[in-house]
Order: C-alpha cells, then structure tokens, then sequence
C-alpha cells in the first residue's frame, strides 16, 4: 500500500499503512490491534516500511509514521536526536496523532502497541509511561540515565539488543534493572553474536562494511527477537 496522510499536529503527515490480509477500505471482517511502527535515524526508508508489512502478516494494524515529513533525514536526524533526549518535541506529537488515527479506524481494536528501531527504539521506550499504548518493544534503542524514574507507570516493554552493538551493554542492562525494580512486566534479552541494526537487512552491497562497524543484520538473532515481539504482543494486545 502507498504512503498516506493522516491528521497530525499543524496539518497532515504521511506515513505507510500495513492491513491484514491486504485488506481494503471495504469494511473488515474483524478488528485488529494497531502497532505503530517508529522508524530509525534514516527515516521511512523501504527496510521499515517491510518491518510493518512484516507486523500486518502477523494480524496487526501497522502505521509507521515519516517523522521527518518527507525531508532528507540528514537535515532532520540531529533535531529528531535532542528530541529524545529532551524528551519532548514535535515527534512525540506525530507519534501520539498517529496512535490516537490508527486506534481510531473501524478495523482496529482499539488497543494499541509501539515498536522502534534504533533511534525509533528510543522514541518507542519514552511513550512506554505515556497514555495509550498497551505494549512496547524496543530494539538496540537509546535507554535513558534516569530511566527508572522516568518508566514509572509504564506499560509491558519487550526489548531487544547486540552484545557487539558500539553502544555498549549498558543500556540493556540499565533497562533490565529499571522495568524489574519498578515490576513492569518485561522481556529484555542481548543476543551476544549480534551488533546495532541486526534486525535490518539493508543493502548487500554494503553488507561487508556493516559487519565491520558492528552493524549488519544478524538471521538467527532477528528471527528471535520477531518471535518474542510477537509473543509479547499477543499477550498485551490481543487480550
């Protein structure tokens, strides 16, 4: 299905709808919960757009939402980054227009979950103690220094990390000790052969320069973390 525009703060954004069943704008036969999907640092490139057509083969309701409104991501990255680490800002906002439109549809449950890659990890992790999502899974995101004060209230988190990722083991770690202090349900596993990115395939022709920065998409770990994505999500947004 092509980009579409949804209602956001200030006017429409786009962003890459992915429906069960390739369904249509016929009325469905059933509800599905909604999952939206947070891209990574280079925005709604084709690699995310496949990461919510992969949640919609599972039976979700995918919107992955262009945070950056169609500009090239190396002018929006560094504004996109002091966001998430100021914690507020104007993708937070397109983040949560874009739950409250797909929570809204008439083929959507109405419970709604998020998931993020990289940075998109990170933006994924902070609307975890936020009103309206159900569940959240994060991938090799940035986990904040304050992360136990900031995820009171949070809802279940699913996360997944490289051990060989250059950024380090901390943020797993620092996560792991913060959602079991706070007892916010949780899965938050390292996969010790994998870096940062594994989940993303990428290009093949920049394959061999990936793996040597640690980057590169690893098999075994990402099919892992799809089949505990999908068991988490099962349980905090089917029921």
């Amino acid at each position: 299905m092509p980009d579409l525009p949804y209602p956001g703060d200030g006017g429409m954004v786009h962003g890459h709808l992915a429906v069960p069943g390739g369904a249509g704008s016929v009325p469905p036969p059933e509800r599905w919960p909604g999952v939206v999907v947070i891209h990574e640092a280079f925005g709604l490139t084709e690699g995310i757009r496949q990461q919510a057509d992969r949640l919609a083969s599972e039976g979700y309701l995918a919107f992955a939402p262009d945070l950056y409104g169609g500009k090239n991501w190396v002018r929006c990255v560094r504004g996109a980054t002091q966001q998430l680490r100021a914690k507020t800002g104007p993708a937070f906002t397109a983040i949560e227009a874009a739950r409250a439109w797909l929570a809204s549809r008439p083929d959507c449950s109405g419970t709604t979950g998020v998931i993020g890659f990289c940075m998109g990890g990170g933006f994924a992790l902070l609307c975890a103690p936020r009103d309206g999502f159900a569940a959240v899974s994060v991938n090799y995101g940035e986990v904040p220094a304050d992360a136990e004060a900031f995820l009171e209230g949070a809802c279940p988190v699913v996360g997944s990390f490289g051990a060989r990722d250059p950024m380090g083991a901390q943020p797993p770690s620092r996560l792991e000790q913060a959602l079991t202090s706070l007892g916010v349900p949780h899965d938050i596993k390292v996969y010790p052969e994998a870096g940062h990115r594994f989940m993303h395939k990428g290009s093949a022709a920049l394959a061999p320069l990936a793996g040597a920065a640690h980057m590169g998409y690893h098999e075994s770990a990402a099919e892992d973390s799809w089949r505990r994505i999908f068991a988490f999500f099962d349980e905090h947004l089917r029921r």
